[in-house]
């Protein structure tokens, strides 16, 4: 018998979409990262679709994400590394307090973890 996915771990599109919308939040609040939040030039609920789709598709589910790469969506910003590491914190909260399981926390800091290459440019 195989085991379950990352995304039905997760619980599926629905599950991942509320915490995806508290990560927004958090990092809307972030005094760390906030700044680029209030600069975005998409929406809360096409950010929340983007990356709710992003990590649906990351994680196994059929959902097809149909945005930017990360490379493309970050280059030019210059992420700083205590930014990154502030997105992470505020992911982990997320994950949390949605009652995410500790493997599964692993699993998605993991994930975003291996972008860091591609996100973080000074």
């Amino acid at each position: 018998m195989s085991e379950a996915s990352l995304y039905e771990r997760l619980g599926g599109e629905t599950k991942i979409k509320a915490f995806v919308a508290d990560i927004l939040k958090n990092h809307q609040n972030n005094p760390v990262i906030s700044p680029r939040y209030s600069q975005a030039k998409k929406s809360d609920e096409e950010l929340i679709r983007l990356v709710t789709a992003l990590i649906c598709q990351g994680t196994g589910g059929p959902q097809t994400y149909d945005g930017m790469s990360m490379l493309a969506a970050h280059t030019g910003m210059n992420v700083a590394e205590a930014e990154f590491v502030a997105v992470l914190d505020d992911i982990l909260a997320a994950l949390r307090k949605h009652g995410v399981g500790e493997r599964e926390q692993a699993e998605m800091l993991a994930i975003a973890y291996g972008m860091k290459a591609e996100i973080v440019h000074q």
